[in-house]
């Protein structure tokens, strides 16, 4: 990629870096220094629009789900972790309305539907609902195999265009929508849902929530893909233009110090990202999702991300393992911090 230009990318979620974008402040910073700035999200090439996943594009930085972050850095891609957005938010097991199953020490025996979409860089949607299942039978002292788990194949890709046809004229197919027909043919006896989505369907099915491990006291019960959500950056970028991994962090910055004196509008920014209502991003992510936009990195959450990376390694997700204190670089944030003193 030419040093006159950087690619970014961001998933449709709370996030500073989402916010950042919307106001065209990173256009506004990279070009004072003549840097154009590109989204990958909006590419029509595929081969560009995968590098939201594997990280292939050089000098590009993305905010959004750990896993492919993490996965990415495993198969020796050349990044860096500069900084963490941790928003806890919804994460439940949930049945049909007047299920039997009232608690996660029901859980043990029963059918629970894990999605898996085979021939994408990293099957995500299926490490998140076996992490959601990790977690909650990990309550009640349990491994993984207490349940039955039940596939549920998904055949459509995650890389497709908004400008699909099939899509509606909505950017992206809900994610849960094969499970429910799982659910709803009998063939599982509870499913993972997560977020401001996971909430609506929630309350869409009149669900019985089995358990809720988004907000437990134990970040390692509740990190998942999407929490924390990763910033990392190519590390060519950072090594040949340190001046500009702090202007992204500089901007990142902004739009959380907006979120936090802008309530209401940061909760209109959430809702449209995550195509859902005010009242379901209040429900999913708290009513004061406007403080929660802050970049860190903090040990514990580092801890929360090795842990995690822990149980993607040992489910076989990842096949390399690495050294996740070493992924971090510190530098832009410090220097943001000094900056700020």
């Amino acid at each position: 990629m030419s040093s006159n230009s950087i690619w970014y990318t961001r998933c449709p979620v709370p996030s500073p870096l989402g916010l950042a974008a919307r106001f065209g402040w990173l256009d506004e910073a990279f070009g004072q220094y003549g840097i154009n700035v590109q989204s990958i999200a909006d590419s029509r090439d595929p081969a560009v629009r995968e590098s939201h996943f594997n990280h292939t594009l050089r000098w590009s930085f993305r905010q959004g789900g750990n896993i492919p972050a993490i996965r990415a850095r495993s198969e020796g891609r050349e990044t860096k972790l500069i900084g963490l957005t941790w928003v806890d938010e919804y994460q439940a097991i949930i049945a049909l309305p007047g299920s039997p199953f009232r608690s996660v020490d029901d859980l043990p025996g029963r059918r629970i539907g894990i999605p898996r979409r085979a021939g994408n860089i990293i099957d995500f949607h299926r490490a998140t609902a076996l992490k959601g299942v990790v977690s909650a039978l990990s309550l009640i002292g349990k491994p993984i195999g207490a349940a039955t788990l039940v596939d549920v194949a998904i055949g459509e890709s995650i890389i497709t265009h908004k400008g699909d046809p099939g899509l509606f004229g909505l950017a992206r197919r809900h994610p849960y929508w094969p499970e429910i027909a799982a659910l709803a043919r009998g063939e599982v006896d509870a499913i993972f849902v997560k977020g401001a989505e996971g909430i609506t369907i929630s309350n869409l099915l009149a669900a019985t929530i089995v358990v809720e491990t988004g907000h437990h006291a134990d970040p390692k019960i509740r990190i998942n893909n999407g929490t924390p959500r990763t910033l990392t950056v190519d590390a060519s970028f950072i090594e040949e233009r340190p001046d500009l991994a702090a202007e992204l962090v500089t901007q990142v910055h902004r739009a959380s110090d907006w979120a936090r004196q802008n309530p209401a509008e940061t909760l209109r920014f959430v809702a449209q990202e995550v195509l859902t209502s005010e009242e379901a991003a209040t429900s999913a992510y708290g009513a004061d999702v406007h403080l929660k936009l802050d970049l860190a990195l903090q040990p514990e959450q580092i801890a929360a991300i090795d842990h995690f990376k822990d149980f993607l390694l040992s489910f076989g997700f990842l096949d390399h393992d690495f050294d996740v204190n070493a992924w971090v670089d510190r530098r832009p944030l410090d220097n943001l911090i000094k900056t700020a003193a």
